[in-house]
């Protein structure tokens, strides 16, 4: 594979199997883990990030005592300069009493493989 076939990094692509919105370079869509091409099949492994710098974990719970409730999971991406590049709601859903959800933020920073193979040239 030549140099000009490797996508720019941050190129993105649509998931043909769940529509999700992905990395060009993903050989396994994250969302649906998918394999999108045939070295996936080969290694047969989902990609290891390199590095996880965010993760954040909580559960809301609706108290026996109250009436139910309705939520929405937003994610919200800002630049450097404060500036929105992306806010999507994820999920809505309802609480009833005694009812709990747990919800899980994280973001997985890969190298992309052009960038290991040039890394390993160094």
């Amino acid at each position: 594979m030549t140099a000009s076939a490797h996508p720019a990094i941050g190129e993105t692509r649509i998931c043909p199997h769940c529509k999700s919105k992905i990395l060009k370079s993903a050989a396994v869509c994250p969302a649906c883990h998918h394999f999108l091409r045939f070295e996936a099949v080969r290694i047969a492994h989902k990609p290891i990030p390199s590095f996880q710098p965010l993760r954040i974990e909580g559960t809301i719970r609706q108290p026996l005592s109250e009436k139910a409730c309705e939520y929405s999971l937003v994610v919200e991406i800002r630049n450097e300069g404060g500036e929105e590049i992306v806010r999507q709601v994820v999920a809505v859903g309802s609480l009833g009493p005694s009812e709990a959800r747990t919800f899980a933020l994280w973001v997985e920073v890969y190298l992309p493989e052009n960038a290991r193979a040039e890394q390993s040239l160094a």
